[in-house]
């Protein structure tokens, strides 16, 4: 822990770690095991609290799942073992009502949802945020990878050391607020580091594997979901070549996103790719794959937590990512009059779906988060020329 830079009161809450309670959240995985167990080893007082998120068929047996069977069941192994307090707490029906059903009609909306975005946003860092305040706890610690750090005007967001595991794209929606409550001791290290300590504190859970896709996804199958959540909603229609063509028909817009290649069930002699969805009118549009690049991007709820207000940040150059496996891209950002946000991209970038996240940087502190919305509407390069 020392090598790491974690003794002391290493969180920045002033005076001495066992002056503070505070809750590490716990999904029974490597990274907030660890938490628990160095937040305990360094003197704080330490309630950890799982949340059981959802709970069907195979989901909860599943290698790669967080939040119910197995997990809950490491996590309280692991406090246990620490000898320190634990407690599960029973968040199913908030869970399906804002995160699994939203995704359900995200996808009939015929956009690509972030569930992990949305869980973040509406159940761990606002219900179990505000159960922790309700213990009196100084703060809520969790085994993301990213970086909090006080700036001149209050804390700031930053990305993980290490931008392969940085997680700062599933956290754009961040508050002000909650920042100011939050601690992610993770971030300056990397996932090989946090597997030492977890060995060195001889935590069950040490080789354990990370988690993967979609929580409440059983082997991937999204559209399955949908079905089960909305179950007479998906209907068929037309798949549609930009130039106006019907090359066939669909059983539902569930079953594509944007930018896919494969499993279209129309044949060409050229490589087409989902351009975009229209669910109202049950339309899946394919098109060659320049037609995938997008240089506009229209955003709605919009999250800042750059410095002054978002109506001064008009025309600021930022960086951008729009899916969480890319690297930030340079853009413009534009808030009009009204209110109205969107983003310019320097050079074309393909498969940008409504429903995902444009996530804000700097370019000039390190990567800052700045921010960021959910991706209403694109333009592609033709369109914005």
């Amino acid at each position: 822990m020392a090598e790491f830079g974690l003794t002391g009161e290493f969180l920045g809450l002033g005076g001495n770690p066992q002056d503070h309670r505070v809750v590490a959240a716990m999904s029974g995985g490597v990274d907030s095991s660890v938490v628990g167990a160095i937040l305990h080893r360094a003197g704080y007082q330490v309630v950890g609290m799982t949340l059981q998120l959802y709970d069907h068929g195979a989901a909860i047996h599943r290698k790669g799942a967080c939040c119910a069977g197995q997990d809950i069941h490491d996590a309280r192994r692991v406090a246990e073992a620490m000898g320190f307090a634990h407690y599960v707490l029973d968040y199913e029906s908030r869970f399906k009502q804002a995160v699994m059903e939203d995704f359900a009609d995200t996808y009939l909306a015929g956009s690509t949802p972030i569930p992990c975005v949305r869980c973040n946003q509406s159940v761990k860092f606002a219900d179990l945020l505000a159960t922790a305040q309700q213990l009196g706890a100084a703060a809520l610690v969790t085994g993301h990878y990213i970086r909090r750090e006080e700036g001149a005007g209050g804390p700031v967001l930053l990305r993980a050391e290490d931008h392969g595991k940085d997680q700062s794209y599933f956290l754009f929606a961040t508050t002000r607020e909650q920042l100011d409550y939050l601690r992610f001791p993770l971030g300056h290290l990397t996932k090989d580091q946090t597997r030492e300590l977890a060995l060195a504190l001889g935590l069950i859970v040490a080789a354990k594997p990370d988690s993967q896709d979609i929580c409440f996804v059983p082997d991937g199958d999204y559209a399955s979901v949908v079905k089960r959540l909305r179950p007479d909603a998906a209907r068929p229609g037309e798949i549609v070549h930009t130039d106006g063509r019907v090359l066939g028909r669909h059983d539902g817009v569930i079953h594509y996103t944007v930018g896919q290649r494969r499993g279209l069930g129309v044949a060409t002699g050229e490589p087409l790719y989902v351009i975009r969805l229209d669910a109202a009118s049950a339309q899946v549009i394919v098109g060659p794959r320049e037609a995938l690049a997008v240089r506009t991007i229209q955003l709605a709820d919009v999250n800042w937590i750059g410095d002054g207000a978002l109506a001064d940040a008009d025309g600021m150059e930022i960086a951008v990512k729009v899916r969480s496996t890319r690297p930030p891209s340079p853009a413009t950002l534009h808030v009009s009059a009204d209110g109205a946000v969107s983003v310019t991209l320097a050079a074309g970038e393909e498969g940008v779906a409504p429903g995902q996240a444009c996530v804000f940087y700097s370019v000039d502190e390190d990567s800052r988060v700045l921010g960021g919305g959910w991706i209403r509407a694109t333009r592609s390069e033709v369109q914005a020329a």
